[in-house]
């Protein structure tokens, strides 16, 4: 008996050992410090924003089709019946949910660059406005940090003033993605949603609408400044249509986000992509940025380079109910030029030189 008692002595003593040991070799390994995991957060922030507006909409039609085929096929046909009676709402001011705007993710997606807005001159509440975003870029990330999510500070800068997005139309057609969108306060880019939000909702509107789109992707590319512009005038016209006044924005670093295959004019691989962006609204682009767990690494997630939004002076506009072409064109010129100036007033703050200068297409 004393020989076992001895024994199981022996042994409670070798496994205390054996755990201080583990203890100290745990204690010993170095912890992540704060910034290690305000980097990783940030990283999962952005992953998570680019996956949901790359694969959410096409994974989730996917998944609805697969479901039919299965004992869960009454969840598609409900959802599919929903989507008929709800069809009009994006158009129809949408169903934004303000909590979304104050999420933290969005605040470590805004670190991730990071995104700043720049205020140049106050937004009356007693008017509502359309805000000129350029450049496009690949994701328009200035836009949808600054204009959506409230992590920059847009209502403290504009108070009593209500942002908003305009995106392809057809992006509210595929399920989920669509609630997703419209969670957000982002709305089809047509004339009949732009004008609800103009006409519908009082005043202290804003909404952005990303002007140059889909065939401004195609020549994004860092140090290369060159916006679709010069035969764009729909946006004027929806302004003077509504007495809404025009504001230009620019987000310097836009286009450092992603690098792009860019095709030459002419070329067959660029005819591609203008008949593909004919046919589906949106320009397919080649292109490329950091992966996820390195820098040096390729894959779909941008480059860390800071993003300066700035928002200009509002150009006062006139309500007029049916402006003729020649109204359209004088507005169209004056913006242009408020845009210009705007650019050429802030460039050398924000990572450009004297020499670079702003092409309109």
């Amino acid at each position: 008996m004393k020989t076992i008692i001895a024994a199981c002595s022996q042994n409670l003593s070798g496994s205390r050992a054996s755990i201080q040991t583990a203890l100290r070799t745990l204690l010993a390994v170095p912890w992540p410090s704060q910034r290690d995991v305000s980097s990783a957060l940030q990283l999962l922030a952005v992953l998570q924003w680019v996956l949901s507006f790359l694969l959410l909409g096409i994974v989730s039609l996917l998944l609805l089709i697969y479901l039919l085929f299965t004992s869960l096929w009454l969840i598609p046909v409900l959802y599919v019946a929903w989507i008929i009676f709800d069809w009009d709402t994006p158009e129809k001011g949408g169903r934004r949910l303000p909590c979304l705007r104050r999420w933290t993710v969005w605040k470590h997606f805004r670190d991730y660059f990071p995104v700043k807005l720049v205020k140049t001159h106050d937004l009356s509440p007693r008017h509502n406005y359309i805000i000129g975003s350029h450049p496009h870029g690949i994701l328009c990330v200035g836009a949808f940090c600054n204009f959506i999510t409230g992590s920059t500070g847009f209502e403290e800068l504009f108070p009593g003033i209500r942002s908003s997005l305009t995106t392809l139309a057809g992006n509210f057609r595929l399920p989920v993605f669509r609630e997703y969108l419209m969670s957000g306060g982002l709305f089809p880019v047509t004339r009949r949603a732009i004008g609800y939000l103009l006409s519908q909702k009082g005043t202290g509107n804003a909404v952005a609408i990303v002007i140059g789109g889909a065939a401004e992707s195609l020549s994004c590319r860092p140090g290369v400044t060159t916006l679709i512009l010069k035969n764009r005038k729909g946006f004027v016209r929806m302004a003077l249509r509504h007495g809404a006044f025009l504001v230009p924005s620019f987000s310097f670093g836009e286009n450092d986000l992603f690098r792009q295959v860019v095709f030459e004019e002419g070329s067959w691989m660029r005819s591609i992509q203008r008949r593909f962006q004919k046919m589906m609204g949106f320009a397919p682009c080649l292109f490329y940025g950091r992966g996820l767990i390195s820098c040096r690494s390729r894959g779909l997630l941008p480059y860390a380079r800071p993003i300066t939004t700035v928002v200009g002076e509002p150009l006062a506009v006139p309500k007029v109910e049916n402006p003729s072409r020649e109204l359209v064109d004088r507005y169209h010129e004056l913006y242009i030029s408020a845009l210009l100036k705007l650019f050429n007033d802030n460039k050398t703050k924000y990572g450009l030189s004297e020499s670079d200068e702003l092409h309109i297409l």
